[in-house]
């Protein structure tokens, strides 16, 4: 008989785990305040047992939105400390609310000590919901959790039969099964029943050996994005000057500017000591390094969505200080 993989299933609430009202509540079930711990959502779903030898690990069960800096820190610790307790390990997945899943994803995947693959997986409808996508998504993560080929890959998302790379991939929905895209790229690969399929590699470094240990922090340092609109007068950059950032990334107009009071205040910010990083709300495409944002100090945050350009910027910001080198670490992450 084929032995089958092992993997660890961590659960840290959100939709997957929640349990609405009856099996029609699918948009208010939080208002119940229930959700299951990693071992209860694999007995809610026993084909699960049957694709891998789970390991079910408690952790939290909180809506994602309580998810941040503390949380990723102990996960790449838990991760760490369970591929050292079992050697023969394939693959871990973690159970995500989808509201910052894609946050987790890639703080994760700057920061993990694991070589292994490290899944993250989430639902649109809560586990008690008719037609919930739960139960489908969790076998189809643990299917790609444990199959060789996803080694190397860095930290892998998926939903709705499909794997995206972490750094690229975004919650496009508030509701449709569909949510997680990845506009500039496109999916890395696919689950069609047993079967997982890979067409493409995310191409940017991950972890691990990133430079990136955030296993003894305390907190990240401060930063915090700047919502551009039209007639944005700077108030936001002065209060999070004011706060203490070091670090600010500007989610502009696209391709990449800002109305002009928030650009100065932007330019004053920079002469501060603080480093700004140049994003845009458009969702996808890179921002360009033009004159005026280099003859100012501001750097592009490439491709990245604003909150995941605070991620790495607050990341760089752990190993330096320095907006050139922070600068190259945005062109290798």
């Amino acid at each position: 008989m084929t032995q089958r993989a092992k993997v660890a299933f961590i659960g840290t609430g959100g939709t997957i785990s929640s349990v609405g009202r009856d099996s029609l509540d699918l948009l208010d079930y939080t208002a119940t305040g229930t959700r299951l711990e990693a071992d209860a959502i694999l007995d809610a779903v026993p084909e699960a047992r049957a694709v891998a030898d789970l390991i079910p690990v408690g952790f939290r069960a909180v809506p994602s939105t309580a998810i941040g800096f503390a949380e990723w820190r102990d996960l790449v610790r838990l991760c760490e400390r369970l591929a050292g307790e079992h050697p023969d390990l394939a693959g871990i997945v973690i159970g995500h609310g989808t509201a910052t899943l894609e946050e987790t994803a890639y703080a994760l995947g700057l920061t993990l000590t694991v070589d292994l693959p490290v899944v993250l997986v989430g639902a649109q409808r809560p586990i008690s919901a008719l037609s919930s996508d739960a139960g489908l998504n969790l076998v189809a993560a643990l299917r790609t959790a444990a199959d060789p080929a996803s080694r190397g890959r860095g930290v892998l998302v998926v939903l709705n039969d499909e794997i995206q790379a972490a750094r690229e991939v975004t919650k496009t929905s508030v509701a449709r099964l569909q949510t997680f895209r990845t506009p500039d790229f496109g999916v890395l690969g696919q689950v069609d029943g047993s079967t997982v399929r890979y067409y493409r590699r995310a191409e940017r470094r991950h972890a691990p050996g990133t430079p990136f240990d955030i296993r003894g922090l305390s907190a990240l340092p401060r930063v915090d994005v700047s919502y551009a609109h039209a007639d944005a007068d700077g108030t936001a950059v002065r209060a999070f000057r004011a706060a203490g950032a070091r670090g600010i990334v500007s989610a502009g107009l696209a391709p990449g500017m800002t109305p002009p009071a928030e650009a100065e205040a932007l330019t004053q910010a920079v002469a501060a000591g603080i480093v700004v990083v140049q994003s845009t709300r458009a969702g996808s495409g890179v921002v360009p390094l033009t004159t005026s944002l280099r003859e100012r100090g501001i750097l592009s945050a490439d491709n990245l969505t604003p909150q995941k350009a605070r991620i790495l910027l607050a990341l760089a910001l752990t190993v330096t200080a320095d907006p050139q080198e922070v600068a190259r670490i945005f062109a290798a992450f």
